[in-house]
């Protein structure tokens, strides 16, 4: 009984690292494109005619 529940703690940790991984990876590209996007409306900022 106790190694069933040490191999769902050990699934519940990997399955929680992984999650993390990802969330971070995705966290810092939707970043890095929002810097690029605000920097490409700042540049183009004085092409702008009203």
């Amino acid at each position: 009984m106790e190694e069933k529940v040490y191999k769902t703690m050990r699934g519940t940790g990997a399955m929680n690292i992984a999650i993390g991984v990802v969330t971070l990876v995705v966290g810092v590209v939707s970043g890095v494109m929002m810097i690029i996007g605000g920097a490409k409306l700042l540049s183009g900022k004085s092409k702008i005619l009203f």
